[in-house]
């Protein structure tokens, strides 16, 4: 009844928090991107006048979950890198193309989205989507391809390193 189990992960504390964090982050992500808005969109959220400053609240909060998820990975990964890991330069480049990423979306896409969005005349009907803003949710998606991509093989690389 007193024997102890010798069995158990040996990771060192960073390289928890930078999986916890990508997982959280990119599945958090996940559910914004194919669950939250896409729910919104067949609603019919978008029609309507305060969609905008809708969507401005719910990315002004989730961009600066995604900051701090960045900060961690990053601090996480330059913590690490004392190590002498094979792969120690391209997780760097990883984790600084993640925190790009979500700066471009927190300071450049997000504010220009919902002032392209936001409608200025009460008494005038919503127009269709303008192009710009179709433009802006293709660098979206390619930006969240990218971070998909580059989380997800981050998160491979430190699950696989004992």
């Amino acid at each position: 009844m007193n024997t102890v189990s010798s069995f158990g992960f040996k990771r060192p504390i960073w390289q928890s928090i930078v999986m916890l964090s990508l997982g959280f982050w990119l599945s958090a992500s996940l559910i914004l991107d194919w669950v939250i808005m896409p729910s919104l969109y067949i609603s019919g959220m978008m029609t309507q006048a305060s969609f905008a400053t809708a969507g401005y609240v719910i990315f002004w909060n989730f961009n600066r979950i995604e900051l701090l998820a960045a900060g961690l990975v990053l601090t996480g990964v330059l913590a690490l890198g004392k190590d002498k890991f094979s792969w120690r330069i391209g997780s760097l480049i990883l984790s600084v193309l993640l925190l790009l990423i979500t700066l471009v979306d927190t300071y450049l896409l997000t504010p220009q989205m919902s002032a392209i969005g936001l409608q200025l005349n009460l008494f005038q009907a919503v127009a269709e989507i303008p192009t710009n803003m179709n433009m802006l949710h293709g660098g979206y998606w390619l930006l969240e391809i990218i971070k998909l991509v580059a989380g997800v093989t981050l998160l491979g690389w430190y699950w696989r390193q004992q």
